[in-house]
């Protein structure tokens, strides 16, 4: 962790991707999905994820996802594509995001 600066590493996570394919894996693997940003890589999503919400993360699998074309009347326009992170934890490790809002 020593290469990556601190700063950065709290910028990399944008948010965790909510969704049912999210709660299957989540259930099935052990695994946590979150939207990263685009030029992050594995060990700085890593380093992220172990910092931010104390766990131990055993593995990051990394899926960019493409934009998608979409049509305004006439006009063709695009959304953003964007990177996803699937984080496996060890065994034990679990994040709960319901406890750790302000609410």
């Amino acid at each position: 962790m020593s290469t990556v600066s601190q700063e950065r590493l709290l910028q990399v996570l944008l948010a965790p991707q909510i969704s049912e394919k999210a709660t299957y894996v989540a259930d099935k693997n052990q695994q946590v999905v979150f939207r990263v940003v685009p030029d992050a890589s594995k060990p700085e999503i890593k380093a992220a994820v172990e910092l931010l919400f104390k766990v131990d993360v055993e593995s990051v699998q990394v899926a960019n996802v493409r934009s998608k074309t979409k049509r305004f009347g006439r006009h063709m326009g695009s959304r953003k594509g964007w990177k996803k992170a699937f984080v496996c934890l060890k065994p034990g490790q679990e994040i709960n995001f319901a406890e750790q809002g302000g609410a």
